[in-house]
This record gives C-alpha cells, structure tokens and sequence, in this order.
C-alpha cells in the first residue's frame, strides 16, 4: 500500500503537476484547493504527511492548517510551500528553534523548487528512501 499524501494549493496547475510526478513516484495523492477543503478531507481520511502552500486564499491560510494539523494529527508531518519570498518580500526560515516552534512544519520549501527536493522531503520525513508503503 502506498502512503496517502494530502496536497494542499489553491493553483490548478501546480497541483496537477505535483500531483502526477508524486503518483509517478509511487504515492497516493489527494488534492484540496483550499484550508477548508483540507480540514474537511483530513476529518474524514487519514494521511501519511501533508504538503501545504503558505498562501491560498488568506495569507496565513498554510500557517493556520499547519497549527491545526499539529494540533489534531501531531505524528502527521508537515511540508510548508511557501512562495512569499518572492511575492511579499518577507522571509521564512527553519533554522532557528524558535522558528520552528512558530511555524508548525516539519519541512520548508521556498518556491520555486525542482521536484526532487520536494521527493527528498517527503521521503525524508516518511523515513523511507522509496515510497513502497509501510
């Protein structure tokens, strides 16, 4: 059985992309467009890690699911998108331990990213080096 993976973006696009390269790579992959979408498909399945865009339709929307998420599914791991770098200007980091505390993720990734870094995260989080399933 593969692991279930929950993607979390508001871009049509984007999630199509990542959505086909993460099955390619051997994962299930449920796709949500929005914060309420993504607590709604959390309540009802269960997922292996969670991939979460910082900005969807209120700035904060992927700080607000990643607390949630923590709060309610702490062994779930978390991988944050953020692209607000580029779009506001306003850097994020994980580097420092009260960064993390703060932002609830396991992972960063700033966009935009080569998919690999995404699949390394991912694997990495999963602690598996292929996504054969557990």
């Amino acid at each position: 059985m593969a692991y279930h993976l929950l993607l979390v973006d508001d871009a049509p696009d984007f999630r199509l992309k990542m959505k086909q390269s993460l099955q390619s790579a051997g994962f299930a992959v449920t796709e949500s467009e929005s914060e309420q979408q993504a607590y709604e498909l959390v309540r009802r399945s269960k997922f292996d890690l969670a991939i979460v865009n910082l900005i969807m339709e209120n700035s904060d929307s992927g700080f607000t699911l990643c607390y949630h998420f923590k709060k309610d599914y702490p062994n779930m791991p978390l991988i944050l998108l953020s692209s607000s770098t580029s779009d506001m200007d306003i850097e994020f980091s994980m580097e420092s331990a009260s960064e993390r505390a703060w932002i609830k993720a396991d992972a960063l990734l700033n966009k935009p990213f080569r998919f690999e870094q995404l699949l390394f995260g991912v694997q990495r989080l999963l602690g598996c080096l292929a996504p054969t399933g557990h």
